[in-house]
């Protein structure tokens, strides 16, 4: 495995410019939603990269409070016993701007391998002095593969909702002082 990621150091997420989002089929259409609180961490030392981050159940954004809180309940997500999702990763392998990344993924308290693609936004220094890299990933999970099982037939027999979720991070990090 070769990078030039990053330089070495901690990378902290700039929160107010990160997104993690997902998407899923539904009744015809897709359901989309973000996570509001997400944190996470990458970590360069030479040709070693891990990437560690989490995203709190509660802060689940969608256009409908009763939705979110169904996606909360042990239908979906099982909030109260699982109160964040995760990603672990131990290797970023890197060809010119295109990443892939062999992790793990925890929903609902099931652990499960995934691999993420995307594109690295190279380093920067901002405006005020600040070392600045970005990773654009992205995912397909089988849901029912964490537990997440609930669905609705429609009157056609067919299932309301995909099993396949897309999921997206748009992350950019700080190098730390």
């Amino acid at each position: 495995m070769s990078t030039t990621l990053a330089p070495s150091g901690t990378w902290n997420l700039d929160t107010v410019h990160s997104s993690v989002g997902f998407e899923i089929d539904y009744m015809g259409g897709s359901f989309k939603g973000t996570f509001r609180d997400v944190t996470a961490e990458l970590a360069v030392d030479g040709d070693h990269v891990s990437l560690a981050g989490a995203a709190q159940v509660a802060s689940v954004d969608v256009k409908d409070e009763n939705l979110a809180a169904h996606l909360q309940s042990p239908d979906f997500f099982d909030a109260e016993r699982n109160p964040e999702l995760r990603f672990e990763a131990d290797g970023v392998d890197l060809d010119g701007e295109t990443v892939k990344v062999d992790g793990r993924v925890t929903i609902k308290g099931v652990t499960q391998p995934v691999v993420v693609t995307g594109t690295v936004v190279a380093p920067v220094t901002d405006a005020y002095g600040r070392d600045r890299v970005g990773l654009k990933l992205a995912t397909t999970v089988d849901r029912t593969a964490f537990g997440v099982n609930w669905n609705l037939a429609l009157p056609s027999g067919e299932p309301a909702l995909a099993d396949d979720v897309a999921i997206t991070a748009d992350l950019f990090f700080v190098k730390a002082a």
